[in-house]
């Protein structure tokens, strides 16, 4: 998200060479674009060359690339009320904030001012949370009057809430307890959504908008990662696959391609891990959230997994590797039986043994 002429489509075509229509004046992306990116994964690969003849099958990533936001759009403005709907079913956002400058591209309000520009789309966010609280606070405070305990304690959380939001603070900064946070998920609050802030350069690379973001995030305390949108966007069209994708970055100084520094910076926000399957045909990456035990981990295989589960054969991938094959490891002993209650690390190799 972001303003018109951020260089949102820009960016998303960075990130999933999807080939959004790119123009510049305001709400040339009117139906929201998605595309789906295969997470570059080294260790897969190396993976996936112990297994040949397997397919290598990697995790993916779907952005979703909307309509820029203007002031008013929680009101309905320009395209808000579904540029907003679009937010609410995703897991996190994406701020991407213009920091170049091009005369050929207009900014909606004149002029790139970096704290102006973030705090416009951030109180449309709030606005619309607020509205959605109230609406909810007024149907909450019925069924309260009734004396329904559970309204009641509701009704507690959302006037905190509203009182938070008024006071210009996003849901994500409350402190709010678990089952707090449970209460919140059917009403999908925008402001409770992570946000990682997108600093989109010209060609000449950091300067003076870039300093600001940067400032502007640390302060916050939230991630950020800056990228050439429009290079990269290029190069992503023009290149024939990842090698002479990053040869042609390396002639600009980029080390890292958008879409890896992307995912690295979207794995820490939402705190996932990925293990991996090299049953049947495939050779596969799979993503969960930090903390999941083996049971729920099998039940993104298939959803029987987690009831049938018996045990999960654990392979360090470090281990396997250095080994050269899983009949090494186990002829060595170096296959870890684990129960129900194991937590599954970032980059386990996983046997799952269902009954």
């Amino acid at each position: 998200m972001g303003l018109p002429n951020a260089g949102k489509s820009t960016v998303f075509n960075a990130l999933t060479a999807g080939g959004a229509r790119v123009e510049a004046y305001p709400f040339c992306t009117i139906d929201p674009h998605r595309g789906v990116a295969g997470v570059p994964d080294e260790r897969l690969d190396r993976l996936h060359s112990l297994y040949p003849e397997k397919r290598k099958v990697p995790t993916t990533i779907e952005v979703v690339d909307i309509a820029g936001l203007v002031a008013g759009a929680a009101q309905g403005e320009g395209l808000g009320n579904q540029f907003l709907a679009e937010i609410r079913g995703c897991e996190a956002i994406l701020h991407v904030v213009r920091c170049f400058k091009d005369e050929s591209i207009a900014h909606p309000t004149g002029s790139v001012n970096v704290r102006r520009d973030v705090e416009m789309v951030e109180a449309e966010l709030l606005l619309k949370d607020l509205e959605t609280l109230q609406r909810r606070k007024e149907r909450t405070a019925k069924v309260a009057r009734t004396g329904d305990r559970a309204a009641k304690a509701e009704l507690e959380l959302l006037v905190r809430l509203i009182d938070g939001v008024k006071a210009a603070m996003p849901l994500r900064d409350l402190p709010l307890a678990p089952a707090e946070q449970n209460q919140l998920k059917d009403l999908s609050p925008l402001t409770a959504k992570p946000v990682l802030y997108v600093a989109n350069l010209g060609e000449e690379g950091e300067n003076q908008h870039f300093e600001a973001l940067r400032s502007l995030a640390e302060g916050k305390g939230a991630p950020w990662i800056a990228l050439r949108g429009r290079l990269e966007a290029e190069v992503a069209e023009a290149a024939q696959g990842p090698d002479e994708r990053m040869a042609f970055l390396s002639e600009w100084g980029i080390e890292q391609p958008a879409l890896e520094k992307l995912l690295q910076a979207a794995y820490r926000l939402l705190k996932l891990v990925t293990f991996y399957t090299v049953d049947g045909p495939e050779v596969r990456a799979w993503t969960v959230v930090q903390g999941t035990r083996a049971p729920d981990a099998g039940a993104e295989i298939h959803g029987d997994f987690r009831d049938r589960f018996v045990l999960a054969e654990v392979m360090d991938p470090e281990v396997l590797w250095s080994a050269g094959t899983e009949k090494t490891l186990r002829d060595a002993g170096k296959i870890t039986r684990a129960g129900r209650d194991y937590v599954v690390h970032d980059g386990d190799v996983i046997h799952f043994i269902c009954a």
